[in-house]
């Protein structure tokens, strides 16, 4: 069945068109079926000057009647057509998902009526924890759900994004070669997560974390260091910045960019406009700083060229800078063979 909009519209056509008018009406009305939003009892009630009770009763009748007529082989063929599709996400698929992979947007009510009518569909409502799902196997969604939990698990002890592909071996690794899902359903059990997700590099990790939902300047810029690997000027992260955002209106501007990389600790200055992430080892302050805190991590006086080799690694700044920083008495000592500590 390649075109599942054409047996869509059958249901409107030959289902619902053998119902009573008013009992026509009501089904269309509550489940979209015509083009318009999906109406309450009480919205439907009030036009017809009747109770919600009412409707209901009508809406129950109508669904009655198009079930016994399901029974007939056309029909039987669209619901194995859904059934299919969900075995090969692993007997589940997140709602809108679902609906997107299946159907064109007008025809997506269509759908849902179709899932809403079939004995072989279950559906779970959205909560605090998992998007809306349908399944067509209740132990498949308790499985899905330990899967998750497995995964939120190693992200949180990990704190690293992992690849789709990776996604595939890390769930045999943690459930053993007896589970059969391929790799599409293990990716559809992570999709149900309101706390996972997958950014625009096709990596999964937490929802919260920058690297997957950027939110804000800060966020994007942490996303530019990222991909980058290496300290930025902060121009080139205003041009990342922008790239991301290609749609806004609304352009970063490089000062903005700088102002918030100052305030921010997850980004450090290692050079004249030059920031790297803090994450990669580097530590907060003036060259004196970090001088300081290379002279601390060695019990032995260091040499000039030893402290130059040790601060270079942490500041982009020229030779003679620290040099010059180095002179200072007033933090550090020169012993008799030219070596330096730390002034007490």
């Amino acid at each position: 069945m390649s075109d599942i909009s054409f047996y869509s519209q059958k249901i409107y056509q030959n289902l619902l068109n053998e119902l009573p008018e008013r009992t026509r009406n009501v089904i269309e009305r509550r489940f979209g079926l015509a083009g318009q939003e999906r109406e309450t009892l009480d919205s439907i009630g009030k036009s017809y000057g009747v109770c919600r009770e009412r409707v209901r009763q009508i809406e129950d009748s109508g669904i009655n009647f198009i079930k016994k007529e399901l029974e007939k082989p056309l029909y039987r063929d669209v619901f194995q057509y859904f059934i299919n599709n969900f075995k090969r996400t692993g007997n589940l698929k997140r709602e809108d998902l679902f609906l997107c992979k299946m159907t064109p947007s007008e025809f997506q009510n269509q759908t849902l009526f179709w899932l809403t009518l079939g004995d072989p569909f279950f559906r779970f409502s959205e909560n605090n924890d998992y998007h809306s799902l349908w399944t067509i196997n209740l132990d498949s969604f308790n499985f899905a759900q330990k899967v998750v939990s497995t995964f939120i698990q190693r992200f949180q002890k990990d704190e690293k994004l992992i690849a789709q592909d990776e996604i595939f071996y890390i769930f045999k690794k943690e459930f053993g070669p007896k589970e059969k899902l391929n790799q599409e359903a293990v990716v559809s059990y992570l999709e149900i997560s309101k706390k996972i997700d997958n950014n625009s590099d096709g990596f999964f990790g937490l929802k919260n974390w920058p690297e997957v939902n950027p939110r804000g300047v800060k966020d994007k810029a942490f996303l530019a260091l990222k991909k980058a690997g290496k300290p930025l000027h902060f121009n080139e992260v205003t041009s990342f910045i922008n790239q991301l955002d290609f749609n806004s209106q609304n352009k970063a501007l490089p000062q903005t960019v700088h102002n918030e990389l100052i305030r921010d600790s997850r980004f450090v200055l290692v050079g004249r406009g030059i920031y790297a992430l803090k994450e990669w080892g580097f530590v907060p302050g003036q060259v004196r700083d970090i001088i300081e805190e290379v002279l601390k991590q060695n019990k032995n006086s260091l040499s000039k060229k030893e402290i130059v080799e040790k601060v270079l690694k942490q500041r982009l700044v020229k030779e003679n800078t620290i040099l010059l920083n180095l002179q200072n008495k007033k933090y550090f000592s020169r012993d008799n063979q030219g070596k330096y500590t730390l002034k007490v």
